[in-house]
């Protein structure tokens, strides 16, 4: 049985979503959960993730998925002693999201938002068709609110955030970004960057948000760097395109904290098309 969980986190004490011995990570965390819930029926499955974040990184709408074998799944429609049974029980996916909850507790900095039983044709990487992520920046002209600090970087200086807004359209399309990733041998930089603007909010936070197929390790804080550098008339809008175009890391900017960013969603096709994006997305990008 495959299922699907949609997975919360504030990512300030992890070291990013991959798991590591001895580290504290996303992926760790949530699979000794896990295999503590699942403990009578060994072993406990592992999560296939939408996005591998970096240590830092937060993310509202992570999405994993993971495969139970039918006597996980039975065991996890059986209440434990000393208590009713509840409408969640009659769901092996709603049923596993409630008991990790219950284990990570109720201050967690994870929380498993929903499970859902999902077709077998569902990946969770390879299925999905973008990503959105979110980073927000206060600089002079905004509000420094303390109770946001964890996501949001507070930068001195005015920044110009219509000199950003035009530098981030600038970029949008099926390009390589080589000049915006951190390499990983074997692995291509060639992204369709689907959208991607910038907005000053009404308490004067500026915003990215930004939509891909997929992104490379270390693209988005680095294109959010760029803009930043042409928001402070460090580089201008065409530099940011000669800069993507040139095709080698750069100094001209800096790539900015972890701390800002946030996964926001993740987007899939309808049932039907799942093997077949999935199939389409584990082919080697071209332009």
């Amino acid at each position: 049985m495959r299922v699907r969980l949609d997975i919360a986190y504030d990512g300030s004490d992890f070291n990013g979503w991959s798991r590591q011995p001895g580290q504290r990570t996303v992926q760790g965390e949530i699979e000794s959960t896990m295999a503590t819930v699942l403990r009578r029926n060994p072993p406990a499955p592992t999560l296939v993730v939408a996005g591998r974040t970096d240590a830092g990184v937060h993310a509202l709408g992570q999405v994993a998925h993971l495969d139970l074998t039918l006597a996980q799944a039975d065991s996890l429609l059986r209440p434990p002693r000393g208590r009713n049974l509840s409408r969640d029980d009659a769901d092996p996916a709603a049923a596993l999201a409630r008991r990790l909850n219950g284990i990570l507790g109720q201050r967690a900095d994870i929380v498993i938002a929903a499970g859902n039983v999902v077709s077998p044709d569902f990946d969770a990487r390879f299925s999905a068709i973008w990503r959105r992520y979110e980073y927000r920046i206060v600089d002079v002209l905004a509000v420094r609110d303390p109770l946001q600090r964890h996501r949001t970087i507070w930068l001195p200086g005015h920044h110009d955030a219509d000199a950003m807004d035009a530098a981030a359209e600038s970029l949008c399309g099926l390009h390589d970004f080589a000049a915006y990733c951190k390499p990983r041998e074997g692995a291509t930089t060639i992204r369709t960057l689907q959208s991607f603007c910038w907005k000053r909010e009404e308490d004067g936070v500026l915003v990215a948000r930004l939509q891909a197929d997929a992104f490379c390790h270390s693209m988005v804080r680095a294109l959010v760097g760029a803009c930043v550098a042409v928001g402070e008339g460090r580089i201008s809008v065409a530099d940011v395109v000669r800069l993507r175009d040139d095709l080698q890391r750069t100094i001209a900017f800096t790539v900015m904290p972890a701390r800002g960013l946030t996964l926001t969603q993740v987007g899939y096709p309808d049932d039907l098309e799942l093997a077949a994006r999935a199939e389409r997305t584990r082919a080697r990008r071209a332009l």
